[in-house]
């Protein structure tokens, strides 16, 4: 017999609603870089350049946003 451990269904699907919030959050952490990097190089146009150097998806290495797959990374 195996020894798993069964989490109440209230439990899991507060661990659900807590995953779902932490994921909007780091959406939306991407986001507000994202538009403050766009406002930076508006109002000075040279930083553009350098960004235009450093490649195209440089933004995709700032934070990794977790898969679909994994609900639950830690």
């Amino acid at each position: 017999m195996t020894n798993r451990v069964s989490y109440a269904p209230q439990d899991f699907q507060k661990m659900c609603k807590q995953a779902e919030r932490d994921h909007e959050s780091r959406k939306l952490i991407v986001l507000m870089e994202r538009v403050r990097r766009q406002i930076a190089e508006r109002d000075d146009p040279s930083l553009k350049a350098t960004k235009d150097a450093s490649g195209p998806d440089s933004d995709a290495s700032l934070l990794k946003l977790p898969s679909r797959s994994v609900p639950f990374e830690r």
